[in-house]
């Protein structure tokens, strides 16, 4: 699986995990469902694509900061509980995040 799928698919477990804990559904609702396309949208225009870093070490910050900061909560949810929930993920994402970023095509 290439970096930005992996990506996604990490993205895509840690919002699930945020929503089902904080809004006790296990579909996505809308404000979910709306974050995760909108940070998958981001993902797919990526301009470093499979070279790129974990967004807490990328340099261009390519989220608006209303979504960034629903993200951060997100992520600072759903981090501790992902080696629990989807381990493999999780490791490497930590991997990838030892990597820092490379430069701009």
């Amino acid at each position: 699986m290439k970096r930005l799928e992996r990506e996604q698919v990490t993205v895509s477990a840690m919002v699930g995990i945020w929503c089902r804990d904080q809004h006790g559904q296990r579909e996505l609702c809308p404000e979910c469902r709306a974050l995760l396309d909108y940070s998958r949208e981001r993902l797919n225009r990526c301009q470093f694509g499979d070279a790129k870093p974990t967004c807490k070490k990328c340099p261009v910050h390519c989220y608006q900061p209303q979504k960034r900061e629903a993200m951060r909560i997100v992520m600072r949810y759903a981090g501790p509980r992902m080696p629990w929930r989807h381990p493999l993920l999780s490791l490497l994402h930590l991997v990838d995040g030892k990597r820092g970023p490379k430069k701009r095509p």
